[in-house]
Formats: C-alpha cells, structure tokens, sequence
C-alpha cells in the first residue's frame, strides 16, 4: 500500500475542498477499483491532516484564552453540548 504524499504548504481549506472533490469522484459507479483505492488513501491521509490542524487550533486557543487577564476559563470541548443545553428548556443563569 502506498501512503498519499500531501503538498508541503497544504491549507487546512485546501485539504478540506480537495476532501470534498474525493468524495465526489468515490460516488461514480464508473470508477475502477484501483482509483477508488487512490482516492481514500488520499482521502484518508487529508482526514487526518485536517484532523491534526484542528486539535493544533484548539489547543491555541485554549492557551490565549488561559493567559488572559480577565481569567477566562476553558473547558474540553464536546459536540453536541450546546444541543443538549438548549434542549432542556432551562436557563442556568
């Protein structure tokens, strides 16, 4: 198995646009197996690329939000749990 070679300088909105554009091709019937392999292997590899700049971004944003002075605290971030809170109908503050 090959590993997908992924541009040096790769923009997180590129990685994610070219992500979109594998999708796409790996829906045509008409693809063989060999280019549908290709393409999640690429896929797979921009996945995880855009993976990692997203957990480099948190982890950034938590330090600024922690040096403040106004003291802001952070917490792990969960998806979903705005959903949850509205969904309760109770208003904690």
């Amino acid at each position: 198995m090959t590993r997908a070679k992924l541009p040096k300088g790769l923009s997180f909105e590129k990685a994610l646009e070219r992500l979109q554009e594998i999708v796409s091709e790996l829906e045509d019937p008409a693809k063989g197996l060999e280019r549908s392999l290709e393409l999640f292997e690429e896929g797979v590899a921009l996945s995880r690329f855009c993976r990692s700049k997203i957990e480099e971004i948190q982890k950034r944003v938590e330090v600024v939000l922690k040096e403040t002075p106004e003291g802001f605290l952070t917490e792990p971030f969960e998806e979903g749990a705005d959903e949850d809170e509205e969904d309760d109908g109770a208003d904690d503050r």
